[in-house]
């Protein structure tokens, strides 16, 4: 790939090596130890090198150093090349670097692929990805898609990097919450099925889960009214029958996991629809009933080896005195795992399945100290792919109404909130009359919907907790989802209306046409793509391909506004700019996907 930056990386390290030499210094740079900025103000070059790194090993000031690099790189063509403070500033011959940068975007791989914007900086890595992790006692809600849109676009963008990408998802199907909707089902389900009901399956069971704890919450009352009358303290009748159709489950009575088969098979098939409504996929799902005795005999080998140690209560824990973390138990003295146990069992059984090179868990920031806990254990068994294990932790997500919580029914489920979305989309596309020109109103709406939503989920960095504000994501204008689709829109429509033109294959125009302040501005964007799609996948944060998308859209906002396309008088210029404006549209669509968010070729 072209990067307009790099010959100049070359030029200065090869001045900084000399400065060495001269100096007698036996030391030398390379090219990547050369830092490349945008300049604050674009008056001031179009690369800025600051020369501070080199201040102490040259015994010279970083200015002085701007200085002699200034003077010994001679002046090129129409470039420019000044110190300016600590910094060398560098005005390139914009006609050129188009010209070298349109030819790059289009360059085209045997199969007529679309392949700028794939920097291979991962290739030959294996890389493991857990996430969405549902329970299946609820259908999925807001906190989900924050936790599958990461997932899924951070899969993407290491993928693009050219890494090969195993997508995982655990599937929490077992424990007292499971037992809880079933226990519910029991009392008050009296053979209804999602069909009769007419709800989507994973709503159905959930709907049960709410209902296990109006009634405990009804038991608990009772309760604390018995405790002010000094009567004995009782545990909720609910809670003891859930706990005793968990030890049913586990001792495998035939009546309880039928049961238990019936309701999960409905909620993760409610799940699945979720997941290919919003463009989710997995390789492979992972069941907790199935993993979580896992780990245990891994616990007893480092029982052995003195790694952990027994109580007096008989259960085995591990002191993470010296990592100045807490005690923690690894197996309860009935002998019996905890969640961790199964964590770096399941963990174990996945590289040996699949030896990857990094797994990345996407898991909710409340889960920090879990992890930390968990890849110390795993190196401590002597597993040294442990280092490769990485937690990409994110905040929470919330409405303008407060916090959620499953178990009072106030969880809003993903699907109630994406038809919300969508049916504002509709009647937005209703209102400025465009149910015809967009063909399928209701499919534009709902890919409307969920490039507000993921688009808005995505711009934030991922620890920080946010507000998910549903008409602020759908605005038209502004940093949303909806707004970047509307460029998209609008340069398929522009290239429909050229005509031949927009189906040239050729991109044979004179791009070195395009040196005004806007279309230079957009050709260096669409430049800087490359060095996007690589620091989201090494930072392991979408929201950077986010923010460039953002940033793309504005420049060829305003490029659209100042430079005349279709109709320029000058007919070169005017195909240099229509290519232009399709090399816009090739990357946009290209990070769209990156992002999960749905191209729209009309709105």
């Amino acid at each position: 790939m072209y990067d307009y930056r790099e010959p100049w990386k070359e030029k200065i390290a090869s001045v900084i090596n000399a400065l060495l030499l001269e100096n007698g210094i036996n030391e030398s740079v390379k090219n990547e130890q050369i830092t490349a900025e945008n300049p604050p103000n674009p008056e001031m070059g179009d690369i800025g090198f600051p020369m501070f790194s080199f201040a102490k090993t040259l015994r010279k000031g970083p200015a002085q150093i701007a200085q002699i690099a200034a003077q010994r790189l001679s002046k090129s063509g129409n470039e420019k090349i000044e110190a300016q403070g600590p910094y060398l500033n560098i005005r390139l011959d914009r006609g050129q670097t188009s010209k070298m940068i349109l030819n790059d975007v289009f360059a085209k791989n045997k199969n007529d692929g679309f392949i700028f914007g794939r920097p291979g900086t991962m290739t030959g890595k294996k890389v493991m990805v857990e996430f969405s992790s549902p329970n299946t006692n609820k259908p999925l809600h807001l906190g989900h898609l924050r936790n599958d849109v990461l997932g899924e676009s951070i899969s993407r963008i290491i993928e693009a990097c050219g890494a090969k990408v195993r997508k995982v998802c655990i599937i929490n199907d077992r424990g007292i919450h499971i037992c809880k909707s079933m226990l519910a089902y029991k009392e008050h389900g009296q053979g209804k099925t999602p069909e009769s009901e007419g709800k989507k399956s994973d709503r159905f069971v959930g709907d049960f889960y709410v209902l296990f704890n109006n009634d405990l919450k009804k038991e608990e009352e009772l309760i604390k009214a018995k405790k002010e009358n000094d009567t004995e303290e009782n545990q909720a009748p609910s809670i003891k029958k859930a706990q005793g159709l968990l030890r049913k489950w586990e001792a495998g009575d035939s009546e309880t996991v039928e049961l238990w088969k019936k309701m999960n098979g409905w909620a993760i098939e409610g799940m699945k629809k979720t997941y290919e409504r919003t463009g989710i996929s997995f390789d492979k799902y992972d069941f907790e009933s199935e993993t979580y005795m896992l780990g245990r005999e891994e616990v007893l080998k480092g029982l052995e080896k003195g790694i952990f140690f027994r109580q007096q209560d008989g259960s085995v824990a591990v002191d993470l005195s010296e990592e100045k973390l807490d005690k923690k138990i690894l197996l309860r003295s009935d002998g019996t795992s905890i969640y961790i146990t199964q964590d770096f069992g399941t963990a174990i059984n996945r590289h040996k399945d699949w030896p990857f090179d990094k797994l990345i868990y996407v898991v909710g920031s409340e889960q920090q100290y879990h992890f930390k806990v968990l890849f110390i254990l795993l190196e401590k068994l002597g597993y040294t792919w442990a280092r490769d294990l990485h937690h990409l932790s994110y905040g929470m997500v919330n409405l303008p109404e407060g916090k959620m919580k499953s178990r009072e029914g106030t969880v809003v489920d993903a699907d109630d909130l994406i038809d919300s979305l969508r049916d504002m989309a509709l009647e937005e596309i209703r209102e400025k009359g465009r149910e015809e020109d967009v063909g399928n109103p209701l499919l534009v709406a709902e890919k409307i919907a969920l490039g507000a939503l993921h688009y808005f989920l995505l711009q934030t960095s991922p620890l920080k907790d946010m507000l998910f504000d549903p008409k602020e994501s759908l605005s038209f204008t502004g940093n949303t989802g909806p707004y970047l689709q509307y460029m998209g829109a609008r340069i398929s429509s522009m290239l429909r209306k050229a005509g031949k033109d927009a189906d040239n294959k050729n991109f044979d125009a004179d791009y070195s046409l395009l040196i005004t302040d806007a279309e230079w501005s957009l050709v260096k964007t669409l430049a800087e793509y490359n060095q996007a799609v690589s620091e989201a996948a090494q930072n392991m944060d979408p929201s950077q391909i986010a923010g460039y998308l953002y940033e793309l859209s504005k420049a060829f906002s305003r490029f659209y506004h100042e430079c005349p396309i279709l109709n320029c008088d000058d007919k070169e210029l005017s195909r240099a700019r229509l290519d232009l404006g399709r090399a816009v549209m090739y990357i946009l669509k290209d990070a769209f996907h990156l992002a999960c968010i749905p191209f729209l070729d009309v709105m």
